[in-house]
């Protein structure tokens, strides 16, 4: 694995996350909302992931900026980055296509939304934010920059701290014991062992 390499690989993998998430952003637009929890602070958190694992690293691919960050590319790195990648990408296109019609990019409740517990979801509640920390961790075995590499993990903990108790709150308050007992039974992006 080259250092070019390993950007192409990361540069495929966002335009392979695009092309996953656009036809269900589509569909996503034409079911009506039942219950919302749209606030600023959850786009924030959006646009931070989206600043750490887009923005910063294309910036650095594209201008070599903070070069005082790189450090020496290793083959070996960019050969498990590309192994995380194509985990990321199963993960992210499965955990979409398991959800169906239930998706949404920000915390909503659709018209006939059901919880879905089987598939990936009957081991784990949250395994699309699964593939985002899976796609941070690729980001940082590609990129040979502190900056560049590392914008990922801190888009995605931004995220996934700010977000994911509020979108448990509105789960369980909508789905009420059903919910809970999911809940009590999976693990929040790790499967729950014992």
């Amino acid at each position: 694995m080259t250092e070019t390499l390993a950007a192409i690989v990361w540069t495929l993998g966002l335009v392979a996350w695009f092309v996953i998430r656009l036809p269900h952003q589509r569909r996503a637009r034409r079911i009506g909302i039942a219950a919302t929890q749209r606030t600023l602070t959850d786009r924030l958190a959006l646009a931070a992931s989206g600043i750490g694992l887009a923005v910063i690293p294309a910036f650095y691919l594209a201008t070599g900026i903070p070069a005082f960050a790189d450090y020496t590319f290793q083959p070996w790195l960019g050969w498990c980055g590309l192994v995380v990648q194509v985990l990321f990408l199963a993960l992210f296109y499965a955990s979409h296509r398991q959800l169906g019609r239930n998706w949404s990019v920000t915390l909503e409740i659709r018209n006939d939304h059901r919880l879905v517990t089987d598939g990936l979801y009957r081991y784990v509640r949250h395994p699309m934010y699964s593939s985002f920390w899976l796609w941070a961790i690729a980001q940082a075995l590609l990129l040979p920059n502190w900056v560049a590499g590392l914008s990922g993990l801190v888009g995605v903990a931004i995220l996934f701290l700010a977000r994911v108790g509020a979108e448990e709150a509105m789960m369980e308050k909508h789905f009420g014991e059903e919910y809970r007992s999911y809940a009590a039974r999976t693990g929040r992006v790790i499967p729950r062992v014992f």
